[in-house]
């Protein structure tokens, strides 16, 4: 298994470092497909290699490089996506980003401060271009927890010598309350207007609600695997049976709504279900009792959350 040396607060601890295709829709997020990273000290010493069960011949790759790899599986499998996003190791990288406007894929792609951006004005850095945003727009990202998440949001244009046909732009995002600045680079096919840019960049939070529930749902971070094989069979285990938890979620949501004063069944929820079919502890008319009581507690507490939230509103 491939194990890379991280450093820890006050100590060096192993790792086993992956790449993650998430497929985020409005019903419901799971990982897709997923890749193992290498690093080039490892894919360099055949002999290590071979010791962990390692295909021959595997060459080094990048993170984005391993992404993009996903990504255009995933397009050529039919899976339906009209936007990818992803932070900013995938943003800075011009490779990937070429791979999926070859492929008229849009994208809202995080980047970093300095990340280089041309305009017809000239050569930036993108935190160069933020301070001359004359005036900002208030949108929600989407709704999170605690109520909708409000930002500022500025749009650029990006100059796009190619000839190439399409919209170009750096979203900047600003923290309405520390005023932090954040950064997306953004290609659509067709123009398409700033809050459909900044619900997609939105999306991008799925992605980390993704692994904390493989984590807590499906035991995806508790393997002491050490081989190529076992480490594959293990996460594409994890990566199954979170995929049916959301599934079973989207289609309870679909095709049974939650009465008034529920929350809708979640994944988190449904697998408590199935740990109390397990237990026999309580009957089953028990178990359904304390699930309304969660989901009924849980639609107070969020009822609650938007309401404060709507009343700090300016």
């Amino acid at each position: 298994m491939t194990v890379i040396q991280q450093q820890a607060p006050g100590r060096i601890e192993n790792a086993q470092v992956a790449v993650y295709l998430v497929y985020s829709a409005a019903r419901g997020h799971a990982a897709i497909d997923r890749a193992l990273y290498v690093p080039r000290s490892w894919t360099e010493d055949p002999d290590r290699c071979r010791s962990a069960g390692i295909p021959d011949g595997l060459v080094f790759a990048t993170k984005p490089q391993l992404a993009a790899r996903m990504i255009l599986r995933a397009l050529e499998a039919g899976t339906p996506s009209r936007w990818v996003a992803g932070d900013e190791v995938y943003g800075d990288n011009p490779h990937l980003r070429a791979a999926l406007e070859d492929r008229r894929t849009g994208y809202v792609l995080a980047v970093s401060s300095t990340h280089p951006v041309v305009t017809r004005a000239g050569k930036f850095q993108a935190k160069a271009l933020a301070a001359r945003i004359p005036a900002w727009q208030r949108l929600s990202a989407g709704a999170g927890a605690k109520g909708e998440r409000y930002y500022d949001w500025a749009q650029i244009d990006i100059h796009n010598p190619t000839g190439r046909v399409g919209q170009w732009c750096l979203l900047v995002r600003r923290n309405r309350r520390t005023g932090e600045l954040a950064f997306y680079r953004c290609f659509s096919p067709c123009p398409v207007p700033m809050s459909e840019l900044v619900r997609v960049a939105g999306r991008r939070w799925t992605v980390e609600e993704t692994f904390q529930a493989g984590k807590g749902l499906a035991g995806l971070d508790e393997h002491q695997v050490r081989r190529w094989t076992s480490w594959h069979r293990w996460v594409t285990l994890a990566m199954l049976a979170h995929a049916f938890l959301a599934v079973t979620a989207a289609t309870e949501r679909r095709d049974r709504p939650a009465p008034d004063g529920l929350i809708p069944l979640t994944g988190n929820e449904i697998q408590h279900l199935f740990a109390a079919l397990i237990s026999p502890l309580h009957d089953l008319a028990h178990r359904l009792r304390w699930s309304r009581w969660r989901r009924r507690h849980q639609a107070r507490a969020r009822a609650s959350h938007y309401r404060r939230q709507a009343g700090a509103q300016p």
